[in-house]
């Protein structure tokens, strides 16, 4: 019954998720309402990660989650579902697209895919960066505004932004760097307790 119940709710994300693996963040975190598979913070960290190893986002997420779940058949079972409605939806349009590939109607909606798809990834981000620098649920407990925000996140982000944008040394650098870096960053804070 898991098996069938994580196909199912990863071919939706994957039906609906137009604009890649970011546009996939909005319905996890729904997911994670809904089954309790994983809780929102957990997208976040899920988000980290999946950006970190190789692959597409969207489908790191599902392996992991999958996996976590329901093991290997799990993790199996939750690509796929994530997966195969691109599949079939590429097999279906490159079928129909020489035949309406100068459609007005076609061309129409490609376009009003584009800010839709823009509008996935933004809110995606807006809401990754709001779980990363906020802590809504430590401001609600303790009422302290310095609760509200997470100082250590906000001092990364600002010295990864400098060494990415205004240091010419490093502004060149690929990112897996920042990433790595950043990891071990976190790491090093866990370890010590700060």
């Amino acid at each position: 019954m898991i098996y069938l119940q994580l196909f199912y709710e990863y071919f939706k994300v994957g039906l609906f998720s137009i604009g890649g693996g970011m546009a996939t963040i909005p319905f996890l975190y729904d997911m994670a309402n809904k089954t309790g598979w994983f809780t929102e913070a957990q997208v976040t960290d899920m988000l980290a990660v999946s950006e970190s190893t190789p692959g597409p986002i969207g489908v790191n997420m599902a392996t992991y989650v999958g996996f976590t779940t329901a093991g290997i058949l799990g993790a199996l079972v939750a690509t796929v579902g994530l997966v195969l409605p691109s599949v079939i939806i590429v097999i279906l349009v490159a079928r129909a697209l020489q035949q309406f590939r100068h459609n007005r109607y076609v061309e129409a909606a490609f376009y009003g895919l584009r800010p839709a798809s823009t509008g996935l990834i933004a809110a995606a981000g807006v809401t990754v960066v709001l779980k990363s620098l906020i802590q809504m649920d430590l401001y609600r407990a303790t009422g302290a505004l310095a609760d509200l925000f997470h100082w250590r996140a906000i001092a990364l982000a600002l010295v990864v932004l400098v060494f990415t944008n205004w240091v010419k040394a490093t502004k060149n650098w690929h990112p897996i760097v920042f990433i790595g870096i950043s990891a071990l960053a976190g790491i090093v804070f866990h370890m010590a307790g700060v």
